[in-house]
């Protein structure tokens, strides 16, 4: 019986904002349209798509809040005016009782609040549809007090979750068999990749295993501040950590006022970035300004303080080298390189035309080169990008989406800070070392040691393996002995090119940092 309320009230709630009119209209389908037409008939809706869409999803509560949040990350499927009102939703979600929230902090570790904390702030400081955050001082294993914040899941999510996402999954059915055009949506892909992301938001030890790999990562990079993880306090339903005390950095005049370097602050946001994507693989996906903070404090002025771990990217070398590649093909005007890019990935169908794909990424390419640079969006670009592959069947990598969601958050702040912020040129640091890196003597040396356990087992059994073939004629001997002598062979001649090759590599390393350095950028 709940269930149905529920699907009334949400049936209402589509009637209401007209999104049943919005459906039928976008397949573009005469019957439809006309039918959407007398649907629409007494109902006031002249406010824009993507403004009652927005408001529809915050009336049908957090759960839909969030699912509109998720959907804003897919610019590969929506239209951008739907996808930029639909990245304005926020967690308007009223606190839930502190009783309760006590109960489950004294749940999860099995003791009394006041044995775990010397005191404990019942008025929460932030609330939003998956948990709500609690101030407090712990005393930890030293026995020194320190200042904490405890995140605690909200109470009842997974039951209430697992209801409003089986309804999701019915309508997106219903979509995908609407017609050709609701299959190319992907329904039922988004859904699930909400379901994805909303049950790894649920557990709470993931998000702050999350936070202490970034931690790790940035220690050595003096621009940004990751709160420590309480282990001996992190379960499914509570986290505790460490609390950063800072300014959001969406006060911008409150931090001017402090002397924070502005323009600076904005090179800073993108260094950070950069770094976590090029260098490390592993970066924060969900920087909006609600989820960073800047530190006025004397040791560490300056520096941005993340927060909220909740969704991470992550990108293996082939994702960095397409990445890379993809930027530094566009601003040398290369369109047929960043053509071949996406059918050496695998990505296009092989028999698809170069020429074709070339053709169709120049046209959304270069009217960016009528631009200067600092206007160039590179986030903008990689969405366009992804947007054109669709017609050519492309499969878009969740995790590349992902970056482009964050990439344009990031560009979003850094202009909103600096509004003459040259994103390129903060850029063109990281994607120079990256070019320099593959043709290094560092990443030589980091492949033969990767191989060196393997070369380390195999040539002590090659003397064995040649006496049982010689003495038995192992049909399996024969072909552990070609893979041995080829693995020997590979090992000899990456020897051989290390010794003899050594002067001559080094001076062509060189002359071609100069060639990057100077032809390419």
């Amino acid at each position: 019986m709940t269930r149905l309320f529920r699907g009334v009230f949400i049936v209402w709630v589509v009637l209401r904002y007209g999104l049943d009119q919005l459906v039928l209209t976008a397949f573009n389908k005469p019957r439809l349209t006309f039918l959407a037409r007398v649907l629409s008939v007494g109902r006031n809706l002249q406010a824009p798509r993507g403004q009652r869409i927005r408001e529809a999803l915050e009336e049908l509560g957090p759960i839909f809040v969030k699912f509109g949040q998720v959907l804003s990350t897919r610019r590969d499927l929506l239209p951008v005016d739907v996808a930029d009102e639909l990245a304005r939703l926020q967690d308007r979600v009223p606190p839930f009782d502190s009783d309760v929230a006590i109960a489950t902090i004294e749940r999860a570790f099995n003791k009394k609040v006041g044995d775990i904390f010397v005191s404990f702030d019942r008025e929460p400081i932030a609330s939003a549809s998956i948990a709500q955050v609690h101030f407090a001082i712990l005393k930890d294993r030293s026995g020194q007090h320190r200042e904490v914040a405890v995140k605690v899941l909200r109470p009842g999510m997974l039951t209430v979750i697992d209801k409003d996402l089986s309804l999701m999954r019915m309508m997106a059915g219903w979509v995908d068999g609407l017609s050709a055009d609701g299959k190319r949506l992907k329904p039922r892909e988004v859904v699930a990749e909400f379901d994805k992301y909303l049950h790894d938001e649920l557990d709470l030890v993931r998000e702050a295993s999350s936070a202490a790999q970034l931690r790790r990562n940035m220690a050595d990079l003096e621009q940004v501040l990751i709160p420590e993880m309480m282990w001996d306090y992190c379960s499914t339903d509570v986290i505790v950590m460490e609390r950063m005390h800072g300014v959001p950095i969406s006060q911008v005049d409150r931090l001017r006022a402090a002397g924070v370097d502005i323009p600076k602050l904005a090179r800073d946001g993108v260094t950070i970035f950069f770094t976590q994507v090029f260098r490390d693989g592993f970066f924060h996906a969900d920087m909006h300004p609600g989820n960073i903070q800047v530190s006025i404090a004397p040791a560490t002025f300056g520096r941005y303080i993340s927060l909220d771990f909740g969704i991470v990217g992550t990108l293996t070398e082939s994702d960095k080298e397409y990445v890379a590649q993809n930027f530094v093909a566009f601003f040398r005007r290369d369109y047929k390189r960043v053509a071949q890019l996406h059918i050496e990935s695998g990505w296009v169908p092989p028999t698809t035309r170069v020429d074709e794909l070339e053709s169709a990424i120049r046209s959304v390419c270069e009217p960016y080169f009528d631009r200067p640079l600092k206007e160039i969006s590179l986030g903008l670009l990689l969405m366009r990008l992804f947007q054109t592959s669709q017609r050519f069947d492309v499969e878009i990598q969740p995790q590349l989406v992902l970056l482009q969601k964050t990439l344009l958050n990031i560009e979003g702040l850094g202009r909103q800070l600096d509004p003459d912020l040259d994103l390129w040129s903060t850029a063109k640091p990281f994607l120079e070392k990256w070019m320099i890196d593959q043709v290094g003597p560092g990443r030589l040396m980091e492949q033969l040691r990767r191989e060196a356990p393997q070369y380390a087992k195999l040539i002590p059994e090659l003397p064995r393996l040649l006496y049982d073939f010689l003495q038995n004629g192992k049909p399996g001997g024969g072909r552990e002995l070609s893979e041995l002598l080829a693995e020997q062979k590979r090992t000899n001649s990456l020897l051989q090119a290390l010794v003899y090759g050594g002067v001559g590599f080094m001076l062509g390393l060189l002359a071609m940092q100069f060639i990057v350095r100077v032809r390419i950028f």
